[in-house]
């Protein structure tokens, strides 16, 4: 069992079930036992909070934000906390951290972050260790989000660390996408090469008061004005300056238009599935990634299949075909000839 699963307390499976009704009751001290749940508990607590978190979800609008490390991304999301609670409108901020290469847990914490908004009792706000995941965000983060849901928040935010060739993972998970850059960071290039303009819903050129801010707007606006369909969203750009708040007003109210456009077209769901499957398929490779990894019936399997392709009996791809269908392989592997496969 790993650490990160040994450090939590054990709850029987009616303790679970009683957090997961608690849900929305408002009771953030329950809800951040949950999500450690997801986050660091065993598979089996996390399969029992997802049974008993299942309803329709919708309610909460995702609002991804991602951009390059020092763009200034948790100040702005602190200001728009701000703005969403004028209105009356309730937050989560799921903050995704680079995973520490010894425990793999986050390296920066929630204790960094946001701290004006700890006192608001309409501000909820978790870090989660990316854990090595490619998209920069934590394996379990499309669980969290349905957690968040289910809890009631009108906003579910979620930050990741940054944009890379391989990071765009968050275009696939939120219903509105953010890409915050700032003046002299490279970021023009960094545009094109991470092709971030089909992941941004809006650009945000924050820390707009710096040289060369009215620069990265103009680059941004010639590569934004590609779109050929007229009914299409066009990427939105909106200048910020986090640290005194200028300019969120008006980017809450870009997101809010994103949001009324995707429910107008129809796309709202469509995000919503993809989101869903990618969770799906999240947990489908962790599931893989234990069963074998460990001393168990499936890691005999794999040792098995192994020797079939040292013997030229199997090729790596037929026996890798044959691991993920063990289960219901009509095929016994002890039948297998040499250069026969695993199919008749």
């Amino acid at each position: 069992m790993p650490a990160s699963e040994r450090s939590l307390r054990t709850f029987e499976s009616a303790e679970i079930d009683a957090m997961v009704g608690r849900l929305h009751y408002g009771d953030r001290r329950n809800l951040a036992r949950v999500l450690s749940l997801i986050d660091a508990g065993s598979t089996e607590a996390r399969r029992r909070v997802a049974a008993g978190a299942l309803r329709p979800e919708g309610a909460a609008h995702i609002l991804g934000v991602t951009g390059p490390p020092g763009a200034g991304k948790s100040s702005l999301i602190g200001t728009l906390c701000a703005r969403f609670r004028e209105v009356g409108k309730t937050v989560a901020v799921l903050a995704i951290d680079p995973s520490s290469p010894f425990s793999g847990g986050a390296v920066l914490g929630d204790s960094l972050r946001m701290q004006q908004q700890f006192s608001d009792p309409g501000v909820f706000i978790r870090s989660m260790a990316a854990r090595k995941q490619l998209g920069g965000l934590s394996a379990v983060a499309g669980q969290a989000i349905h957690v968040l849901d289910a809890a009631g928040f009108d906003i579910v935010v979620i930050e990741t660390a940054g944009v890379g060739q391989s990071e765009v993972e968050i275009a696939t998970t939120a219903d509105t996408t953010l890409v915050v850059m700032a003046p002299g960071m490279g970021d023009s290039v960094q545009a094109t090469k991470a092709g971030i303009l089909e992941i941004a819903d809006i650009f945000v050129v924050n820390k707009s008061d710096q040289p060369g801010a009215g620069r990265l707007v103009s680059e941004l606006r010639s590569i934004s004005t590609m779109a050929d369909d007229p009914d299409a969203w066009v990427t939105g750009i909106v200048t910020t300056n986090s640290s005194n708040g200028e300019g969120s007003e008006r980017l809450a109210a870009d997101i809010e238009r994103h949001r009324v456009h995707l429910a107008h077209t129809g796309a709202i769901a469509a995000r919503r599935t993809s989101r869903i499957a990618g969770t799906v398929r999240e947990i489908a490779l962790a599931e893989l990634r234990r069963r074998y990894s460990s001393a168990s019936t499936e890691s005999q399997a794999l040792a098995e299949l192994a020797r079939a392709v040292a013997e030229g009996r199997l090729d790596p791809y037929a026996a890798a075909d044959e691991l993920v269908g063990t289960k219901i392989s009509p095929y016994p592997l002890t039948a297998l000839e040499p250069g026969q496969g695993t199919r008749p």
